[in-house]
């Protein structure tokens, strides 16, 4: 079933829902030691198997307008990795993050959609607040999140079970701030 939210734009990415016949892209994903070296590990293919039907397909029917969604690029249609905005596992928080390729890392993706989410979570969806986490030695990821125009906001442990209870470094940013600070941005599509 199509829905309003099944692709959103940015000026060189497009994010889109997964499908069943993505596991092998997924997988390729998880089982990155470099992509999962802050998220507890490789993961395997029964486990990536499992995330695609329990953790994103079916959380798109119970969350409409959340989720995870594969990233591609605009221009050849390339898979890059995901980005997502859904509730951290266990928790009441909605999340903006993002998993990307290695060969695909230090080209400004991340930050572009982090943003482009953002403006899709507080402006179409009224998000009241979005947060993002992430290991505290991932320096890279906190430079982007801040780039992205989220704000730490000290540390915390969540119930995720991909960071084993350790303390995370925590993002957030209110859509009162968001809106009275975020630029206009005409969308590439038009659309939100």
């Amino acid at each position: 079933m199509k829905s309003e939210h099944d692709r959103l734009y940015s000026e060189r990415l497009v994010l889109r829902r997964y499908r069943a016949d993505d596991l092998d892209a997924l997988d390729r994903l998880n089982r990155d030691p470099a992509v999962m070296r802050y998220m507890g590990g490789p993961a395997s293919r029964a486990d990536s198997e499992a995330m695609l039907r329990h953790r994103i397909l079916a959380y798109y029917r119970a969350h409409p307008g959340l989720g995870i969604w594969a990233v591609e690029e605009r221009d050849g249609g390339a898979c890059i990795g995901m980005h997502l905005l859904n509730h951290i596992q266990g928790e009441p928080y909605v999340q903006v993050g993002y998993r990307l390729y290695p060969e695909c890392w230090g080209r400004g993706y991340g930050t572009e959609m982090t943003r482009r989410l953002l403006r899709y979570g507080f402006e179409t969806l009224g998000l009241p607040r979005i947060v993002a986490i992430t290991h505290l030695d991932n320096r890279e990821s906190q430079h982007v999140l801040l780039k992205s125009g989220l704000a730490r906001r000290g540390e915390r442990t969540v119930s995720h079970p991909g960071y084993g209870g350790a303390p995370l470094a925590w993002f957030e940013r209110d859509r009162a701030d968001w809106l009275a600070t975020a630029p206009a941005v005409a969308d590439p599509q038009g659309k939100a």
